[in-house]
């Protein structure tokens, strides 16, 4: 309960901006997208999108926003809403790009792109390349988890609990466990060394 306070304010302070956003205050809304849309991002990702398409995802979601501004009746359940339709528009965006796969190779062929940096750009993308191989092996509540704790500086456990359906007070023991596992992962690697 210690951590209510901060948590509590920064809830309270989310239906603030949607109270002011809706009454036309540009910076409130600019203030909204900052905060929430690295958690949004890392929410479309999380359904196997690439970063175009994640991109695209998050801006439909805010676009679905700002339709509804008006309408929204419980502005303190924001981060849940904006989740949910993140999750719906980023399955509706995968389900089209698999049924768009003519052969199974397309889709391999999709993700390649060409190298952008020279040689450290090939130990970083491998490292990355292990790093999130290793993370598609978790279990999908702590990809979720992870994701979504990993996309915000000091994640509010209040919205991450409503954004996952899972209790306050097993957010932190669950991150850790799912940590633990992530790195027991990486130090078993055969290929290349994670240290």
């Amino acid at each position: 309960m210690k951590n209510d306070g901060p948590q509590l304010s920064r809830h309270q302070r989310m239906a603030e901006l949607v109270e002011s956003a809706r009454a036309g205050d540009r910076a409130a809304l600019d203030e909204l997208i900052v905060t929430l849309t690295p958690m949004l991002w890392h929410v479309a990702r999380a359904q196997g999108l690439d970063r175009e398409l994640s991109a695209d995802v998050v801006q439909t979601t805010w676009l679905r926003f700002l339709r509804s501004l008006a309408g929204i009746h419980n502005p303190a359940a924001l981060t849940a809403w904006l989740v949910t339709v993140t999750r719906r528009e980023a399955w509706k965006e995968r389900r089209r790009q698999l049924s768009e796969l003519s052969e199974p190779g397309d889709f391999f062929e999709q993700r390649l792109t060409p190298a952008e940096r020279a040689d450290t750009a090939v130990f970083d993308d491998d490292r990355r390349d292990r790093l999130w191989a290793a993370v598609g092996r978790l279990s999908p509540r702590c990809r979720q988890l992870l994701r979504i704790v990993a996309s915000a500086d000091r994640p509010c456990y209040r919205e991450v609990s409503q954004a996952l359906g899972m209790p306050q007070g097993s957010i932190g023991p669950v991150r850790g466990r799912c940590l633990a596992h992530l790195r027991q992962l990486l130090e078993t690697e055969t290929e290349g060394e994670w240290r």
